[in-house]
């Protein structure tokens, strides 16, 4: 495979690539006029990357389910998922750096699929985008009351519903200030975002290094702990680690965010595909040795706390309350700057499928604020949604599990609609790669392939009706259980079905957004 270099008509060839002039004309082949403010450099988009996929909010909100369903030895499931990802990340990468432009999913899915393939992968991301805001901010409640009961401020806990509606609270307020910061500027969130995934990566480092002077095992033992799971099933083990699998498929995801942001990125061609490739190399590498020295550190690998509490007991436990209550606060900040990235890309989501005036009140969507020079009004909209999504979850917490679930596999989905359009193109001779651009070369169909396959195979395995992930408590209802296929069946069938019918008869760039070139002053420039 080639990197991005500078070859005489690529799009980071020639002149210096922080006056943005060839960026814009890549914009404006895809009949844009640039409007966002580009001031992120290399560390902002990996940092946009990394936070999205966010390895200490997903291994401390996961890992006692991974162990639950699979034993210590689902560690596996690792770096099984990370090289499926892998594969999906290399074609990101083509695509990024030949369509640096925002909303990512969609328009790639756009260029390669049409526009019918477009919005449907469009909508499935920013309907799984607000779902997973939500999901995402549920983790305060996880981790702050840990800390202090100071942060469970309704009820004691130990009522009912204290723990969810106290969710609600904690969420609406975290929400709130990724809200405000989004509609304050990309500057301002690029600052927070960077300066939180250094503490992160920091606080990452640190823990792994603790974790390690305190290992009482060796890997032979831990990783080949079962904890006796499959027995009695059909598939045996092999069941229970499809079903543990899950706690890793539900974090290594959201990478295509430093791609998202290619608008406001300097020479996004050059670096957009290599901050794809660094979030996810370095998630997979931390976030394993954090797994690791976890399982070989905690002092009883048999303890129901283990399966219950997580990494919180495993850090407690392990390293004392002193620093493992630092370790919590470096977690809280990590979510923070996550559910921070997922704002952002469903922001830019929003932004690119209202521009192509693709959304209810698109001109209202897709206007940029002359003074912070970002879109407001959808950090709000967005916002408001998330909020709302989050209500579900006080009086119903197992619908709201369930419907979170989903949104994993609509994410799964919409990265499908893209590498699968593009091995179309592949295969019709369609395929071609811009001279200096990142390129897989004579591995690009291979890889494509894989890349197909494997979000095929890890969509089903998702949404398989699992009793352990759709109706873990209470009384069991079919329903749940096949809640991936209804839910999604709703949103993708009632949503294409809205867009067929009304939608598309009015699709295409708005005049307002449109280059200069492709003007007519007219409402709207008809959609490619």
């Amino acid at each position: 495979m080639t990197p991005s270099g500078s070859g005489p008509s690529g799009p980071a060839a020639g002149g210096p690539a922080d006056d943005g002039e060839h960026e814009d004309g890549a914009l404006a082949e895809l009949g844009y006029k640039p409007e966002l403010k580009r001031t992120l450099g290399n560390f902002h988009t990996f940092a946009a990357g990394i936070s999205y996929i966010s390895i200490l909010t997903g291994t401390f909100q996961l890992f006692y389910f991974g162990v639950s369903h699979g034993g210590p030895a689902y560690w596996w499931s690792w770096p099984m998922v990370f090289g499926g990802q892998l594969m999906v990340a290399l074609c990101f990468c083509e695509l990024a750096c030949r369509y640096p432009v925002a909303g990512s999913i969609y328009n790639w899915a756009k260029q390669l699929g049409g526009p019918h393939v477009g919005w449907l992968g469009g909508w499935m991301m920013l309907t799984a985008s607000m779902v997973s805001l939500a999901a995402v901010a549920l983790a305060y409640q996880v981790t702050l009351p840990q800390i202090s009961s100071f942060f469970q401020v309704i009820g004691t806990g130990t009522g009912q519903t204290d723990a969810a509606a106290n969710a609600v609270l904690l969420g609406s307020v975290l929400i709130t200030f990724t809200t405000l910061v989004n509609a304050f500027g990309v500057k301002l969130m690029a600052r927070i975002n960077s300066a939180g995934v250094a503490i992160e990566l920091i606080a990452a480092i640190v823990l792994i290094l603790l974790l390690a002077a305190h290992t009482s095992r060796g890997p032979a033992t831990a990783l080949t702990d079962t904890f006796g799971k499959g027995q009695g099933e059909s598939l045996g083990y092999l069941g229970a680690f499809l079903t543990a699998s899950l706690a890793s498929a539900y974090v290594m995801y959201g990478f295509d965010t430093a791609s998202s942001l290619g608008e406001e990125s300097k020479d996004p061609a050059r670096n957009a595909p290599r901050a794809i490739l660094r979030a996810l190399i370095a998630s997979f590498l931390i976030g394993g040795l954090i797994l690791l020295f976890a399982l070989l550190a905690v002092p009883d690998l048999h303890d129901k706390r283990l399966s219950l509490d997580g990494l919180q007991y495993v850090v407690l436990a392990t390293l004392g309350s002193t620093v493992g209550q630092i370790v919590l606060w470096c977690v809280v900040i990590a979510i923070t700057v996550c559910e921070l990235a997922v704002h952002t890309a469903a922001i830019r989501l929003a932004f690119a499928m209202a521009r192509d005036n693709n959304l209810p009140a698109s001109s209202k969507l897709a206007r940029v604020s002359p003074r912070f020079q970002t879109p407001v009004v959808p950090a709000v909209v967005i916002g408001l949604v998330g909020i709302a999504v989050l209500l579900i979850n006080v009086n119903q917490p197992q619908i709201f599990s369930v419907i979170t679930s989903i949104a994993i596999i609509m994410i799964y989905l919409a990265y499908l609609m893209v590498t699968l359009p593009m091995l179309v193109q592949r295969l019709r001779g369609r395929w071609t790669t811009r001279q200096g651009a990142f390129s897989l070369g004579r591995f690009g169909l291979p890889v494509n392939v894989l890349a197909v396959l494997w979000g095929l195979a890890m969509s089903v395995n998702l949404a398989w009706p699992r009793a352990a992930v759709y109706n873990a408590t209470g009384p069991q209802h079919w329903y749940l259980r096949w809640g991936a296929f209804l839910f999604i069946g709703v949103v993708g069938l009632g949503g294409f079905a809205y867009y067929w019918f009304v939608q598309r008869h009015r699709t295409g760039v708005l005049a307002s957004h449109a280059a200069q070139e492709a003007d007519s002053g007219d409402a709207t420039t008809p959609a490619p």
